[in-house]
């Protein structure tokens, strides 16, 4: 394009509405840079609908999803957005010193603790049926992260509540369900109680095609794996730099100060105000795709 005609898209103004399209584009893009993670596309009022199929675990691992903890919180010092070591069974700083804020008996130490809690993530190999926002997705297996409320349907698809409900494995290529995501806001936040399961079947009618979904499965175990977390000093280098530089220790005195540090700062409290409203969310991966924005901004 010449200098000529960029001047005159300026004139007419084209170029806004390309500019506004392009930037809704990459705020609902799926997977936040990695392409095997897919995402429920939604538009301006916070609306969207897929149908995907949740698949069996991958070859020569056990489970169809994993569950991975993680803690997203802004400090003095910025922000701390780390997996967290608890999702290894092992000590995390985070939740130690959660555990030493709820436990110094006072409130002031219970609100920071529950503002600093930990979130978390379900993550499952899915094959997108129908993605109408992005329709090139559709017949490709990615990754999805989801939140507690679309894993209680799953586990209700497995335990119905009603002697007239028949369960259902809904991981299963021959016997499970297609699995019908409805987003929409509810006061103001994402909101997945409509989504439902269809009908019992196949998810293809040929097993050799549903062998070569499967194939192309990512490893679930492998974001779960030891390599994929900081150490424990190195999180509690980087939370006591959140917290001010200050290092992390178990008297009282300490626990209280930082408490009060916290909540002193006044652009602290109105983001913790913002975050607080997001990690209401339906979906935990929403609000930790917005804490980590921010922290880049």
């Amino acid at each position: 394009m010449s200098f000529a005609s960029l001047k005159k898209q300026s004139k007419l103004g084209s170029l806004t509405a390309k500019l506004v399209k392009e930037v809704e584009k990459m705020s609902n893009t799926s997977g936040q840079g990695d392409d095997r993670l897919w995402k429920l596309e939604v538009d301006k009022g916070g609306n969207g609908y897929a149908v995907i199929r949740f698949l069996p675990a991958p070859d020569g691992e056990d489970l169809p999803f994993v569950k991975l903890y993680s803690h997203a919180f802004q400090g003095p010092g910025g922000w701390y957005i780390e997996n967290s070591l608890t999702t290894l069974g092992q000590k995390d700083p985070v939740s130690e010193f959660n555990s030493q804020l709820w436990n110094n008996g006072t409130d002031a130490g219970k609100d920071t603790a529950r503002k600093q809690k930990r979130k978390l993530t379900y993550i499952s190999n899915i094959y997108v049926v129908k993605d109408p926002a992005n329709p090139e997705n559709e017949g490709k297996t990615f990754l999805y992260k989801y939140g507690k409320k679309i894993f209680d349907k799953l586990t209700a698809a497995m335990q119905p509540e009603f002697e007239d409900e028949e369960a259902i494995d809904p991981f299963d290529f021959w016997q499970g369900a297609n699995f019908k995501l409805k987003a929409k806001n509810v006061a103001g936040y994402r909101n997945y109680d409509s989504s439902e399961f269809a009908a019992t079947s196949a998810l293809l009618d040929d097993d050799d095609a549903m062998e070569a979904v499967w194939k192309k499965e990512h490893s679930l175990a492998e974001l779960v794996a030891a390599d994929q977390f900081k150490s424990y000093d190195e999180l509690k280098t980087r939370l006591g730099y959140v917290l001010g530089n200050k290092q992390v220790r178990n008297d009282a005195e300490t626990v209280e100060q930082e408490v009060e540090d916290v909540r002193a700062s006044a652009p602290v409290a109105e983001t913790v105000e913002s975050v607080s409203k997001a990690s209401a969310s339906d979906d935990d991966d929403d609000a930790l795709s917005y804490f980590a924005k921010l922290a880049e901004s």
